[in-house]
């Protein structure tokens, strides 16, 4: 039986699927994720009985609920993290068109739920947000037409993935979804960095992008009433970002104990968006401390396992994947204590929100993929011996 060695580990040829997966994943990433999930668990058990009161539903629905999500996400990300690159790009651009077409649907078939924004279709059972898993497969397909253009007499890939980024990203607006469109802008730009395209480009791009924001601040009361929010020298202390951050002071260093945190019964969002407020109101400084650790782990690792990939296409597809995942961390974090104007997203993996679950798990499966140990040299070896 053949071995081939990459760094420390050895991939043997004709070996079992789920033994050569165990030996080549990032074990550490999986510990630091399942913690994440179990601390999600955890808050959800502080969080959601005032919620399920008010629905009249049972005290725990929404953590039942959590914990069945959650374990389709992890069967997804372990399912996802077993297929081979050349297999996550054919499933990432088939999701990539299937997801788009779902949110190009959106204001014919979904729904608002009373929230004003039309970004979920009723499935009766449950709900489904099509732009949490067009950004895993987004990420994908980008990747994929920036490295084919790469290639000699490649397409203009480059030019392409431009054009479908401003498409997603017109339609999320018209939603409106500013946060999801704001993160798709994000993974592509980092797409396009790392491919070692002109700063000009991007330049333009944030140029339009501000512009857009101008746009938006006139032209919606909604968005300007966020912003002036933000920007005012004191929060009203009937917003939510008040009760958020007087939750965040209330807890200190070790918190008020489990249970004892009154954030809960104010916050509406407390399960979902605000998640990090009951987190630092029970437990203190040192569970938050604990939760941006695993979050920056779980990218640090990502960005150094996949500095020595070969492969084009895996080293941008989990650039994305990885920038995306802590972007969307900073944001929901940033928000709770008023680094970031208020808006709606999920922490990855610890809010509650079957769609969030489920998409996180496929992108960071697909993240799993790309940075597993493969029979390959150093990136640096491999650009050495072509100068040779």
């Amino acid at each position: 039986m053949t071995e081939m060695a990459h760094g420390t580990v050895l991939v043997q040829s004709g070996e079992a699927i789920l033994p050569r997966w165990w030996r080549t994943v990032d074990r550490v990433t999986l510990a630091c994720i399942l913690a994440l999930f179990f601390i999600g668990l955890l808050l959800g058990f502080a969080a959601s009985p005032p919620l399920a009161a008010r629905n009249g539903h049972d005290p725990f629905h929404y953590v039942n609920r959590q914990a069945f999500f959650g374990a389709l996400a992890f069967i997804a990300m372990v399912l996802t993290s077993m297929l081979s690159p050349t297999q996550v790009r054919r499933l990432g651009v088939l999701g990539f068109f299937g997801a788009f077409a779902a949110l190009a649907l959106l204001p014919v078939f979904g729904t608002d739920f009373g929230q004003g924004a039309t970004r979920w279709y009723s499935l009766g059972f449950a709900s489904l947000q099509p732009s949490e898993f067009l950004k895993p497969v987004f990420v994908v397909f980008t990747a994929w037409m920036i490295a084919a253009s790469q290639e000699i007499n490649g397409p203009p890939g480059k030019t392409l993935s431009l054009f479908v980024m401003f498409i997603i990203v017109g339609f999320l607006v018209m939603q409106p979804d500013y946060g999801q469109g704001a993160l798709i802008l994000f993974a592509w730009s980092v797409i396009y960095f790392v491919a070692g395209a002109p700063m000009l480009v991007l330049l333009l791009v944030f140029l339009l992008v501000a512009m857009g924001g101008v746009v938006a601040y006139n032209g919606s009361e909604h968005v300007a009433r966020r912003i002036d929010g933000f920007l005012a020298a004191e929060v009203d202390p009937n917003t939510q970002l008040a009760y958020a951050a007087n939750a965040i002071r209330e807890g200190g260093f070790f918190g008020a104990g489990l249970g004892e945190g009154a954030v809960k019964w104010t916050l509406p969002d407390a399960h979902t968006d605000f998640i990090i407020a009951v987190a630092a109101e029970e437990y203190g400084l040192v569970l938050v401390l604990v939760i941006i650790a695993l979050f920056a782990t779980i990218a640090l690792r990502g960005f150094f396992r996949l500095m020595r990939e070969r492969d084009p296409f895996s080293r941008l597809a989990g650039a994305g994947l990885a920038s995306l995942f802590a972007l969307q961390s900073i944001i929901n974090m940033g928000v709770a204590v008023r680094l970031l104007p208020a808006k709606g997203m999920t922490l990855p993996f610890v809010s509650y929100g079957g769609s969030s679950l489920i998409a996180t798990g496929i992108a960071v499966g697909m993240l799993l993929s790309f940075t597993r140990s493969r029979p390959q040299g150093d990136i640096g070896d491999y650009l050495f011996s072509r100068h040779r």
